[in-house]
C-alpha cells in the first residue's frame, strides 16, 4: 500500500490535505515538503494526524522533501493553538512561519583556499606575503586572503594555479557570533540587583512562568533583563526579544552589542530577503542564539528557545489586524506555556490585562521604583488652556512657550508631543464649506504641506493641494483646520528661529534610515527642539532632554474606545518620561482643556497605582476585558447593500445563549475603507464562556458570503473603528 500523510499548506484551508508518499521518501511530522496544489507547487509541512479513508491511488504525490530541520512538535502545537484561538485557518498561521522560501535548502557553501605546502615558482614579495599567512593551514576566502596580505586577488589565483593553494568548500558564515555573557557586565544598582534576583528565581529552565518587570521610565529595565538573558545563554538556550517598533532596533542593537560583544539577529519588514533567509535558517539550526524583532519573529522556528522577552508589552504595535488577528504579547505567553519556558513582560505602563494577571497570581511581579543613577522623574504640571489659551491661530500656550525659551537659554532640549501626523487633519473652503475627503474611504484627507499633498492615512490616496476649491472654484480660500506636527513645527520656527528643530513622524520622507539618523542626532544633542508623534514615546533615551510639552493631552480621550483612558495614560506617561533621564531637574507640561479629567490628574499627580485601581474596577463592573470576553466581526463588501444584507443575515442566524450579547450590525465609524463598505458586530461574553466554540457553531450554520463580501474575525479586539 502507498503511504499517505497529511500536509498543511499555507492557504486559507480548514486543515491539512492528504498526499501520497513516494516509495523512496521517508517522512515524519514537521518535515517541510514541496507538494502540487492545483496547477502550481507550494511548500507545506507534514502534519500530525492518523490514517485517512481516501484511496491513495486518487492522491497526488509529494514532489520533494526539503533538507532543512523539521518544525518541532511545540511549533506545530503553537500553530494549531493560534488558529483555534483566533478562529483563523491554520494554513494562514503556517504562512507566517514559512516566510523565507529560499531558506528551506542548505545554504550554498563559500569557496575558499587552503595551503598545500607545494613550492612556489618565482617567489615574489606579494606571493611571499600570501604564503606567510596561509601556511598555518587555516582556510581563507580568496578575497579575504588577498586583503589580509595586501595584494590583489590575481596573486591568490596564480598561487592556486601553481598548486600552492587548493580550492575547498567553506561552511557559510554565521550572521553573528554567540553572545559572550562575560564581555562587559553592567554594574547594577541595589534596586536592579534585587529585581534581577527575583527574575532569576522565577526563570527556571524547562518550566513555564510569566514575570511582569515594571519600572518607571529610565529605571534601567533593559539592563536588568540583559543580565537575566545571561542565565538563558549559560544554559545553552536561545532567546527571543520582541520590540514594538523598527525604529527602536538600531539603538537596542548597539546596547546589546556593548553588553554581549555581538549583535542579535534582526527580524522585521525592513531586512533584505537574503538576510531574512539567513536568519530563518540559522535560527532553525541553532547557530543564531538570539533574535530581536517585531511581532512576526514570534513565528520563527527556534531550535531550542529558552526565553521570550516582550519589551514595552503594552504597545498597540503588537496587535496584528490583517488576515490573522492576534496580539503578539498574548501569543508569546502561549508559546512560552507550550514550550515550557519563562516569558518576561517589560513596561513602565503595563497593560490592564497584565496587571490583573499579577493581582490574580498568574504572573510574578518585579518592580523598579527609582530611576537609574541620579536621574529624577520630571516635575509634571497641567496647563489649563481655558485660563492660558494660545494666541489666535496658534497652539502653544504662553506658559509652554516661556518654558521652551528657558530651556533653550540653558542649551538643553525640549520635546513637543502631538499625536497627529501631517500639517492639518482637515482642509476646507471658507467660501462654500467644501471639505476634502478621500475617494476610497470615509475619512478626511490630511494635508502634508512639506510634500504639498493631501493624503488619506487609511488607504494612502494622495493628491496635490489645489490652488482653488473644486466645488465653487474660489481661489486662495482653502484653510487648514487643526494642528499636526508639521503645523506645530511652522509655529516653532516662527517663535524660535534660531533653534535647531527636528520633526519625528512615521510618514516623513527618508523612511526608517532617516528616522534612525535623526534619533541618533537628538541623542547626541544636535537638536534643540524635537516635535514628534507617538513614535517619540517608545523607549528612546535622550540625555539632554529636560522639557516635554504635550500640546493636546486630551486628544486620545475624545472617542468611545473602552481602552481610551488606559491608552492615554500610557502614552502621556511614556512621553513625559523622555525628560530628565540623565539627572538634573526636568519638567513636563500637559496642555489640557479638561484638566479635571481623572487621567490627566493621575498623570500630573504621579498617581500611578490610583489610576490602575480605578481603571481595573471600572472594567470589572462593566465585565470588559480582562473580566469579560469581546470579539468583533467585520463584514465588508464593494456594494453597501450587499455587505449590510449579509451582516444582518449573519446576525439573524446567531445561536441563542443567555451568556452572550451580540451588538449590531452597525455601520463602522469609518464605514468605507479602500472602497469597501464596512459593518461591525460586537460579541460580549463572560470570561468563563467558551466564546470560540460558540462562534464556530455559529459560522457552521451561517450563510456563506457571496460576491465581494468578506468576513474578518477579531478575537480580543483593540480597535473599534
Amino acid at each position: 500500500m502507498t503511504e499517505t500523510v497529511p500536509v498543511l499548506v499555507p492557504i486559507p484551508t480548514e486543515g491539512p490535505y492528504s498526499y501520497a508518499v513516494p516509495d523512496d521518501m521517508d517522512l515524519a511530522p514537521g518535515n517541510l515538503v514541496q507538494v502540487p496544489l492545483g496547477s502550481r507547487q507550494v511548500t507545506g509541512v507534514v502534519w500530525d494526524g492518523g490514517e485517512n479513508a481516501i484511496d491513495p491511488k486518487k492522491l497526488r504525490f509529494i514532489v520533494e522533501k526539503h533538507q532543512c530541520l523539521p518544525l518541532s512538535d511545540d511549533m506545530r502545537r503553537f500553530i494549531d493553538w493560534v488558529a483555534a484561538y483566533t478562529l483563523s485557518p491554520p494554513g494562514m498561521v503556517l504562512r507566517m512561519v514559512l516566510r523565507a522560501p529560499a531558506a528551506y535548502q542548505p545554504e550554498t557553501p563559500i569557496e575558499g583556499v587552503v595551503y598545500t605546502g607545494a613550492e612556489v615558482e618565482r617567489l615574489t614579495k606579494a606571493r611571499a606575503a600570501v604564503v606567510e599567512l596561509a601556511k598555518d593551514g587555516v582556510a581563507w576566502t580568496r578575497s579575504g586572503l588577498a586583503h589580509a596580505a595586501g595584494v590583489s586577488t590575481s596573486v591568490v589565483k596564480g598561487l592556486e594555479k601553481m598548486g600552492v593553494l587548493k580550492a575547498i568548500q567553506l561552511p557559510a558564515r554565521p550572521i553573528h557570533s554567540p553572545p559572550d555573557i562575560d564581555y562587559k557586565p553592567v554594574e547594577l544598582t541595589d534596586d536592579q540587583k534585587q529585581a534581577l534576583q527575583h527574575l532569576e528565581e522565577n526563570m527556571n529552565q524547562d518550566e513555564f512562568s510569566v514575570t511582569l518587570l515594571e519600572g518607571v521610565t529610565g529605571s534601567g529595565k533593559t539592563e536588568v533583563y540583559f543580565e537575566a538573558l545571561t542565565k538563558c545563554f549559560r544554559e545553552g538556550r536561545q532567546a527571543l526579544i520582541l520590540l514594538p517598533e523598527i525604529a527602536l532596533t538600531a539603538s537596542f542593537l548597539d546596547r546589546f552589542e556593548q553588553r554581549f560583544g555581538t549583535r542579535p539577529g534582526e527580524w522585521h519588514s525592513e531586512i533584505s530577503p537574503k538576510m531574512r533567509e539567513k536568519v530563518w535558517r540559522q535560527i532553525g539550526s541553532g547557530e543564531l542564539r538570539v533574535v530581536a524583532g517585531a511581532r512576526s519573529s514570534l513565528y520563527l522556528p527556534f531550535k531550542e528557545l529558552g526565553l521570550i522577552v516582550v519589551d514595552e508589552e503594552h504597545d498597540l504595535a503588537y496587535k496584528q489586524e490583517d488576515r490573522v488577528f492576534y496580539n503578539a504579547r498574548d501569543m508569546a505567553v502561549v508559546r512560552g506555556q507550550i514550550g515550557k519556558m519563562p516569558v518576561l513582560l517589560c513596561s513602565a505602563t503595563p497593560s490592564i490585562e497584565s496587571r490583573v494577571n499579577v493581582n490574580l497570581g498568574r504572573y510574578f511581579h518585579v518592580k523598579l521604583e527609582n530611576r537609574f543613577g541620579d536621574a529624577q522623574l520630571p516635575d509634571l504640571a497641567i496647563v489649563d488652556m481655558r485660563r492660558d489659551p494660545p494666541p489666535r491661530g496658534r497652539f502653544l500656550s504662553p506658559v509652554l512657550s516661556q518654558k521652551i525659551t528657558e530651556v533653550l537659554d540653558r542649551k538643553e532640549q525640549a520635546l513637543l508631543f502631538l499625536n497627529r501626523r501631517g500639517y492639518a487633519p482637515l482642509t476646507l473652503c471658507r467660501v462654500c464649506g467644501h471639505r476634502f475627503e478621500c475617494n476610497n474611504c470615509s475619512a478626511w484627507l490630511v494635508e502634508h504641506r512639506f510634500r504639498k499633498q493631501l493624503q488619506c492615512h487609511h488607504c494612502g490616496e494622495a493628491r496635490p493641494v489645489p490652488e482653488h476649491c473644486p466645488e465653487c472654484g474660489t481661489l486662495d480660500h482653502l484653510v487648514a483646520c487643526g494642528p499636526g506636527v508639521e503645523r506645530l513645527a511652522e509655529e516653532v520656527l516662527e517663535a524660535f528661529p534660531e533653534a535647531r528643530t527636528i520633526i519625528l513622524s512615521s510618514d516623513m520622507a527618508g523612511g526608517v534610515k532617516r528616522m534612525r539618523a535623526e534619533l541618533e542626532a537628538i541623542a547626541k544633542g544636535e537638536a534643540d527642539i524635537v516635535i514628534g508623534t507617538q513614535l517619540v514615546a517608545k523607549g528612546h533615551h535622550f540625555p539632554f532632554m529636560t522639557l516635554v510639552g504635550v500640546v493636546d493631552a486630551d486628544l486620545g480621550l475624545a472617542n468611545g474606545d473602552p481602552r481610551a483612558a488606559e491608552r492615554t495614560f500610557q502614552l502621556l506617561h511614556q512621553v513625559t518620561g523622555r525628560a530628565g533621564r540623565s539627572g538634573g531637574k526636568s519638567t513636563g507640561l500637559l496642555q489640557s482643556y479638561q484638566p479635571e479629567h481623572p487621567v490627566i490628574q493621575a498623570i500630573a499627580g504621579g498617581d500611578h497605582e490610583g489610576f490602575y485601581e480605578r481603571e481595573i474596577e471600572s472594567r470589572r463592573l462593566a465585565s470588559l476585558p480582562p473580566f469579560g470576553r469581546l470579539a468583533a466581526i467585520i463584514v465588508s463588501g464593494q456594494d453597501r447593500r450587499e455587505a449590510e444584507s449579509y451582516a444582518k443575515s449573519l446576525r439573524l442566524c446567531c445561536p441563542k445563549n443567555g451568556e452572550v450579547r451580540v451588538l449590531g450590525p452597525a455601520e463602522a465609524p469609518i464605514h468605507l475603507v479602500r472602497s469597501r463598505y464596512r459593518f461591525r458586530l460586537l460579541i460580549h461574553a463572560q470570561r468563563s464562556f467558551d466564546l470560540q466554540n460558540w462562534m464556530r457553531g455559529w459560522f457552521l450554520t451561517a450563510p456563506k458570503p457571496r460576491g465581494s463580501v468578506r468576513v474578518q474575525i477579531d478575537v480580543d479586539p483593540q480597535s473599534f473603528v
